[in-house]
């Protein structure tokens, strides 16, 4: 009994064998890129960052003058509260609800504009080196390449890294388009 069950061992054990050396030949070739690198340091990342700050500056000063308004509203009730008559200071109370209520929908309405404005940049962006990702790892014969912002990879090796050349070819692949006149 304890034969036989050598026997199956070694024989499965000489099936499994020429296996593993097929299945060691047939090592599959990963690679890893940052997104958040190539985004950050590519020139379409870099620009897109410059339009994210300025879009938000341009937010918080319009929000900025609202809140000078609402301010200028309340000190003016305040120290003509003793002379201003009651129609007066119901009207400037209800100039402070009105610009209370305007600078709330302005800062949501900014808001959501932000966010789509950020994500479709984001989107465009990330579709372009999607496509530098897909022709390189064509031309490399890489079976995979992964995320690492996203892949949950803990470490990679830096060898295999890619996002330089993706960044390099982004940034030239982007130089040989002429701009869009708006």
């Amino acid at each position: 009994m304890r034969k036989a069950i050598i026997l199956t061992v070694l024989a499965a054990g000489l099936v499994l064998i020429p296996a593993a050396g097929l299945f060691a030949q047939q090592a599959s070739k990963i690679a890893v890129v940052d997104s958040a690198k190539a985004f950050q340091t590519s020139a379409e990342g870099k620009k897109a960052l410059a339009q994210f700050q300025e879009r938000d500056a341009k937010i918080k000063g319009d929000i900025q003058k609202l809140d000078d308004a609402i301010r200028a509203l309340e000190n003016r009730m305040n120290t003509g509260r003793l002379t201003m008559t009651q129609e007066a200071l119901a009207a400037t109370q209800a100039d402070i609800d009105k610009k209370t209520t305007e600078r709330k929908r302005y800062e949501e309405d900014a808001a959501r504009d932000f966010q789509q404005f950020q994500a479709n940049i984001v989107q465009r962006i990330r579709a372009e080196m999607i496509t530098i990702i897909d022709n390189l790892a064509k031309e490399r014969g890489l079976d995979l390449v992964l995320d690492l912002q996203t892949s949950g990879a803990a470490y990679a090796n830096p060898a295999i890294d890619i996002t330089d050349e993706v960044i390099r070819r982004y940034d030239t692949s982007k130089a040989a388009v002429p701009p869009v006149k708006k």
